[in-house]
């Protein structure tokens, strides 16, 4: 019943220094549930039904509000879960009202009864309490939508993106399509020859085969997906019928459990699934953002040499919010988005090319078949329970000791000087170099003169693309700055644990071997550096193009820096040099961004995109942008070719244009306090 909504880390440092934040007023769209859920379906498909749904309607920008009678039904698990991957489906907000199941909800975690009756009196004396059975109290939206959950079914997102939902009665199919269509979210190109490739290898002293569609990565990991008790518990159900049956998990899988709240732990133990989830190899490695993020780990050697040899294309299968290419590790090149309890399922299985409907999971200790339907817990199972073991007291318990700390944590020294004391040696924590060139005089405005065009992309350049969390390729040139200073490959850790170094970031932005960049003919951290034709590493190109003087912009499609909210995905392109992108559409976080750091976000007029353009990356662009700028104002773009075409600034308001003027929005706080 909380209205809040993320915004970006530049954003977020201005506030800290007393800054408020601008934004248009949205508009908000109604989504009516109706109707219940079967039988076998989890929070987890109806997330990624809306998820596909909202995306194919448009909300970016836009708050979206859940009304009708089948919002009752959904728990505030549920409910959490769904708002969760908002910025999955690419609203601003995605808004539950307070009704009785909030308030049931306080009581379950272990709130004061008397505060949680004046919380629902004064809810109800405002008129924010809501009957979704009652249609009367229902607001005015600007545009709504249905979902019947009756329809939703169980389900999967992937493989490169989490609003591309496929039916798991359809997956097998649906992969094998993929693997033949040409490169794209749903396709590889794989030559009609190699599908049938497979790979034998030896794992701890048994062999095994991989074969495209092997799962090579099961993570029951994520921030709601794994604090919502139904699927949680669920998902030990099916592990403790599963090792009863005698069925496991091949261990070259990599598999791990890392819950969002340390009470899940605590009614997962309570129920006695803990065991059972262990045998087949989902033990606890930590909480919160785990392979998610791409904190997934190396796979064994024998795994990853027997897939790079067969070119394969194998799988994780994770119950996180994002599965972006590169992003979960970087020899998975199709990662799906489930349930726990599809995530156990497609780990027993061992590959996602299976009909769960026709094809057994596994085989018993006679060798028997047995088929998911015969392990499936049921809903009434799952609820009773969620009714015995997730009990107030553990909340109580648990969030009672959430500001002791730990040992490491408490043994952790703290500067107490009025600046930080940067360490000069540290190849971690860098002072960053945004304001080295800034003075206390306004510079004068400029635009776009003669740029070459860095990258060409594509729809759904995400976060993930252009500035990667996950690990440091060794041929990198990130990893050549840290091999310089003596540091192994082993000791590289990730572009995620290295953020505040600046000289690692900019190395590591668009450095994701999945980017397609059509400068170049393969995937990966590439382009052309125009005037002298040459392809090189992306950070080599911009560096030889600072030293010609010359200005950089990136052209792309729709969707530009979906995903992540990441700061990064902006002060790496700035570093890089990068003047302005044009795309035609950007998500709303990372349009943000982009202006927060100066960087001018120009948008191609309705229908049109460099393809209709004709524009082939190899041209020089310019830019004018005059004194009297307005938020929303078409732009023309020359190009060295002769050719003129309108864009529209994505300056979206005034204020908005004053950090543009100040080179970025930490630009104007500072010279605000000086």
């Amino acid at each position: 019943g909380v209205v809040g909504w993320g915004v970006g880390g530049i954003e977020a440092e201005a506030v800290m220094l007393g800054q408020s934040i601008s934004m248009v007023l949205p508009k908000v769209v109604g989504y009516q549930l109706v109707g219940q859920l079967g039988p076998l379906a989890t929070s987890t498909d109806v997330v990624l039904t809306i998820t596909r749904n909202l995306r194919q309607i448009g909300v970016v920008g836009k708050f979206v509000e859940f009304y009708g009678t089948g919002v009752s039904a959904l728990s505030i698990a549920d409910r959490a879960t769904i708002s969760n991957m908002c910025p999955e489906y690419g609203a601003t907000v995605g808004y539950f009202p307070v009704d009785f199941q909030s308030i049931e909800y306080l009581r379950q975690t272990g709130r004061d009864e008397g505060v949680v009756a004046r919380i629902e009196q004064y809810l109800r004396a405002v008129g924010m309490f809501r009957d979704f059975s009652d249609s009367k109290q229902d607001p005015l939206f600007s545009e709504t939508h249905q979902l019947d959950l009756s329809s939703v079914v169980s389900c999967v997102s992937g493989p490169k993106r989490p609003h591309d939902r496929v039916a798991v009665s359809d997956m097998k199919e649906d992969f094998s399509q993929c693997l033949s269509n040409k490169i794209g979210f749903k396709g590889y190109n794989i030559p009609t020859d190699s599908l049938s490739t497979s790979v034998q290898f030896s794992h701890e002293g048994k062999n095994y085969s991989l074969t495209h569609g092997s799962v090579v990565i099961g993570a029951v990991t994520s921030c709601t997906n794994t604090s919502n008790p139904s699927v949680m518990l669920g998902a030990g159900l099916l592990a403790k019928k599963a090792v009863e049956r005698g069925l496991k998990v091949s261990p070259y899988i990599k598999t791990s459990l890392s819950p969002g709240s340390g009470v899940v732990t605590y009614y997962l133990r309570e129920g006695g699934v803990i065991p059972f989830l262990e045998q087949l190899g989902f033990n606890l490695v930590g909480y919160g953002c785990m392979t998610c993020i791409g904190n997934s780990g190396p796979l064994s050697e024998e795994v990853a040499d027997a897939i790079e040899k067969g070119d394969l294309v194998v799988c994780g299968v994770l119950s996180g919010n994002r599965n972006f290419e590169g992003r979960i590790h970087p020899l998975t090149r199709a990662n799906y988005l489930a349930s726990p309890l599809l995530v156990i399922a497609y780990s027993l299985a061992g590959t996602v090319c299976i009909d769960f409907e026709k094809e057994p999971v596994g085989f018993d200790r006679e060798g028997k078949p047995v088929f998911l339907r015969e392990i499936w817990p049921s809903r009434e199972e799952i609820q009773t329970a969620e009714r015995t073991f997730v009990l107030p007291g553990m909340f109580r318990e648990v969030y009672g000791k959430i500001t002791e700390g730990n040992l490491k944590w408490n043994s952790l020294e703290a500067p107490d000087a009025l600046l930080y004391p940067w360490d000069e040696m540290s190849t971690y924590i860098k002072s960053p170099p945004f304001f080295q060139t800034m003075g206390r005089v306004l510079p004068t405005l400029s635009g776009v003169t003669e740029a070459h065009c860095l990258l060409l992309l594509g729809d759904s350049v995400t976060t993930d693309h252009i500035s990667p969390a996950g690990s440091i390729a060794r041929n990198s040139p990130a990893a050549r700055l840290l091999g310089s200073k003596g540091l192994t490959p082993r000791e590289f850790n990730s572009y995620g644990a290295r953020r505040g170094n600046d000289a690692i970031m900019a190395r590591g932005t668009f450095a994701n071997i999945r980017l397609v960049n059509k400068l170049v003919t393969k995937p990966g951290a590439r382009t052309l550096h125009i005037p002298s034709g040459d392809e090189m590493d992306i950070f080599d190109a911009a560096e030889r193009y600072k030293s010609e003087n010359r200005q950089l912009i990136i052209i792309s499609g729709k969707e530009y820096g979906s995903g992540s909210s990441r700061d990064w995905a902006a002060k790496g392109p700035l570093l890089l040099g990068v003047r302005a992108v044009i795309a035609e559409s950007y998500e709303r976080i990372h349009r943000s961004n982009l202006v927060g750091m100066g960087i001018i976000p120009l948008q191609f007029m309705a229908g049109e995109n460099a393809e209709f353009l004709g524009l082939t990356g190899k041209e020089t662009f310019s830019v004018n942008i005059p004194e009297t700028l307005k938020p929303g104002e078409e732009l023309k773009v020359v190009v060295s070719t002769g050719q003129e075409f309108r864009t529209l600034s994505r300056f979206d308001t005034d204020v908005e244009l004053v950090y543009f003027r100040h080179g970025g929005i930490l630009n104007y706080m500072i010279r605000q306090m000086l």
